[in-house]
């Protein structure tokens, strides 16, 4: 079991550091509402990871891997919540000026409740972590375990290293945050951010199975 351990957490850091969604939202919350919302955010998102994997223990996530009509609904649903929030990053990009960029930051930092639920909305609207995570824990329970607690604990450590990741990748990112702090530089960040999520967005709407 030590071994398969050691196995599942290489993996799953390696999966942590595949740029995705929640890389994009949380260096977008970390850069433009600072660290708080962006550690409510890397909070959302590993709920809903959890969540997946007490699906998959339980055997849920597999109507999404046989039900094309679930499969394209949560996939549809996920790209617009992506798209969204880049056309938001765009329009404040648009809009912001100085004292407005202080402004919202400041407002960022206290809406603790809205940066939580968009690291959960784009962890549990993201189809390819349900059908990932159904493909991918199974394969390290060993031989004769018992299904429903293994996957469990499975899938605490992939939500412990997932997070100390991100965690790493907010810490990095808060201390280079003053390179940032120009409202020109923050503006293109903000447009870059937008295109990123939008296009992510569009690549999942669009995708075939």
């Amino acid at each position: 079991m030590a071994s398969i351990l050691l196995a599942f957490i290489g993996a799953t850091l390696l999966l942590a550091m595949a740029p995705g969604p929640t890389t994009a939202v949380i260096l977008r919350q970390v850069l433009r509402a600072g660290r708080r919302a962006a550690l409510l955010t890397i909070a959302g998102s590993q709920i809903g990871l959890l969540g997946w994997s007490v699906a998959t223990a339980l055997g849920l996530s597999a109507l999404l891997a046989v039900s094309e009509v679930a499969y394209t609904t949560l996939r549809i649903g996920g790209a617009i919540v992506l798209v969204a929030l880049g056309v938001q990053s765009l329009r404040r990009a648009r809009e912001a000026s100085a004292a407005e960029a202080a402004a919202e930051t400041a407002a960022g930092d206290t809406s603790g409740w809205r940066a939580f639920r968009v690291g959960l909305l784009t962890e549990a609207a993201n189809p390819k972590a349900a059908v990932f995570a159904l493909s991918f824990l199974p394969q390290f329970v060993p031989s004769g375990a018992p299904m429903l607690p293994t996957i469990l604990l499975l899938g605490m450590v992939w939500v412990t290293v997932d997070a100390a990741w991100y965690l790493g990748l907010v810490s990095l990112v808060h201390h280079a945050r003053r390179a940032f702090a120009r409202v020109g530089l923050r503006r293109r960040l903000e447009q870059v951010s937008g295109l990123v999520l939008i296009g992510i967005g569009a690549s999942l709407a669009m995708e075939r199975r």
